[in-house]
């Protein structure tokens, strides 16, 4: 028995000794990988640091978090923008961590060369925008290359001023409407609205009849669609916050993440129902083989009905799930940004009641003589000193006040400075907007910086608050119809004031103001009975 046993050992004992041996020679291996791969992570960022020496780089916090958590989404960020501006100038390094770097740029000799770079080297940053993907998917914000290309191409169309003709009727009664709502709120004793709530209602109103030709009614009555844009608009803000929730596997399991699913279902049955739907209609309505030839001939009514149409040069259009996502994304985009900028605007013309009944004279000499009090296409360029009024606002405000950009090769600067390629960019709108060397007194309220006569020699880079150059914003002159039709129609029946002496500006996905933007409305012409 002895015997048999020891020889049962002399048989296992080697082989678990080879095993063990195999073993340890495996996790010997896989160490050596991991510590090759973190050496060579570790030489780019030595590299990287080195090379980026050529900018400024203000305190950090010390060398693990480097510049994390000293720029914050508050009034008191905002003032460290102006103070970054004022001590640096054009740009800085940030790091962002030990490994997350980009080069804070707020000149605009800087962001130039950086806007005008090539579709096909620039990219949307993943860090900063990937949030919005599961919401807004391939559309136009996120896309890159040649789908990018592609899509800006096919929805240029939609953008052109024939097109954009046909949405000022619409934005007159979208503005119609708010404005009874006041009256009857004024008629109730509450003249003091927060605008940002009355007004992205209103163009939110808007977008949904331009794109969808849908009349929600969002403005007297709540709204599924619109309940769930705004809980996602809200989730996207408390997601970039929370460092662990940038982790989609625990992001997912929490109740923010069940939340940030369930209204994007809801968003995207919607938009999916009206496009399978007008699909339908448009096949119904003629022949897959004349579709090209009677396309143009066809009087376009929504931005649907030009993406259905739309034909690139292969003769191939774009699929359901790619109308889906641009038409997401341009009621992402469409109604906060318009929203914020409208009601800084009234804020402003609110503190400067001379700027403010200027432009209202303006408004009433344009009309006078009218039967009605509708703002027509032709009226938009015979606004002067209200589209003056309107640009200096969006420079003291801008509705985006940065964007970020990497790019897949090296970027050159003035002063032979070179961003390495894969850093994160950040263009500041709100910083190049405020850069004492560019604007003097940037935080004073002056409409006659855009006075033709004063904006000769500025750089064409200098203002910037639909970004520029091939990924600039499609939708501006979209945008600018929509605000100077609400901006005269407003201060031509109504008078505003602000509520509060001191607004505190809030950063977020577009420019707010915590706890609201309130002022006090007084009608010009009292209510009827």
């Amino acid at each position: 028995m002895g015997y048999k046993l020891e020889g049962l050992l002399s048989h296992v004992l080697p082989s678990s000794i080879a095993s063990w041996g195999v073993l340890q020679l495996c996790v010997l291996a896989v160490l050596l990988v991991l510590l090759l791969r973190v050496g060579r992570l570790l030489l780019k960022y030595s590299s990287n640091i080195r090379r980026l020496r050529c900018f400024a780089q203000p305190p950090k916090r010390n060398w693990l978090l480097g510049h994390l958590g000293i720029m914050r989404n508050t009034e008191e960020g905002l003032q460290s923008v102006d103070e970054l501006v004022k001590t640096y100038k054009h740009s800085c390094a940030w790091f962002l961590g030990p490994f997350y770097t980009l080069i804070r740029l707020f000149h605009p000799d800087y962001i130039k060369p950086l806007l005008l770079a090539s579709a096909s080297v620039t990219y949307k940053d993943e860090l900063f925008y990937g949030f919005l993907r599961p919401w807004l998917g391939q559309g136009l914000l996120l896309s890159n290359g040649e789908h990018w290309s592609r899509h800006r191409r096919l929805l240029t169309p939609a953008f052109h001023f024939d097109i954009l003709k046909n949405y000022v009727t619409i934005f007159n009664k979208s503005t119609d409407i708010m404005h009874e709502k006041w009256c009857r709120l004024v008629e109730e004793g509450q003249n003091c609205l927060d605008m940002f709530e009355q007004i992205s209602l209103m163009t939110l109103h808007s977008l949904l009849k331009c794109t969808f030709s849908y009349d929600s009614n969002c403005q007297e009555h709540p709204s599924e669609y619109i309940a769930a844009i705004y809980e996602l608009s809200t989730l996207v803000v408390q997601r970039e916050h929370r460092m662990l929730y940038h982790w989609d596997w625990l992001y997912w399991r929490t109740d923010e993440g069940r939340r940030f699913r369930r209204a994007c279902a809801m968003v995207h049955r919607f938009t999916a129902n009206i496009v399978q739907k007008r699909r339908a209609a448009l096949n119904q309505q003629q022949e897959p083989e004349q579709q090209s030839r009677s396309s143009k001939a066809k009087k376009v009514t929504d931005f649907i009905d030009v993406l259905l149409l739309s034909r690139d040069e292969d003769g191939n259009g774009l699929t359901d799930e790619e109308i889906k996502a641009e038409a997401d994304t341009f009621m992402f985009e469409g109604h906060d940004t318009t929203a914020s900028g409208i009601s800084w605007i009234l804020y402003n013309l609110a503190l400067h009641p001379d700027h403010q009944d200027r432009c209202r004279a303006e408004v009433d000499a344009l009309l006078q003589g009218r039967d009605s009090e509708e703002i027509e296409w032709n009226d938009l360029s015979n606004l002067p000193y209200t589209t003056m009024c309107i640009k200096e606002s969006l420079r003291l405000h801008p509705p985006v006040t940065a964007v970020t950009r990497r790019f897949a090769q090296d970027m050159t600067v003035p002063g032979g400075r070179v961003i390495p390629q894969g850093n994160i960019c950040l263009v500041s709108i709100y910083g190049t907007h405020h850069n004492p060397d560019i604007w003097p007194n940037p935080e004073v309220y002056d409409p006659m910086r855009f006075d033709p006569e004063n904006s000769k020699g500025r750089s064409s880079h200098a203002f910037v608050p639909f970004s520029a150059g091939p990924r600039n914003c499609i939708g501006q002159n979209f945008a600018m119809a929509e605000m100077k039709v609400v901006v005269a129609l407003t201060l031509l029946r109504f008078r505003v004031t602000p509520r509060d002496s001191e607004v505190r500006r809030l950063p977020e996905l577009i420019l707010r103001a915590e706890r609201g933007l309130w002022l006090r409305l007084e009608p010009r012409i009292p209510p009827k009975d």
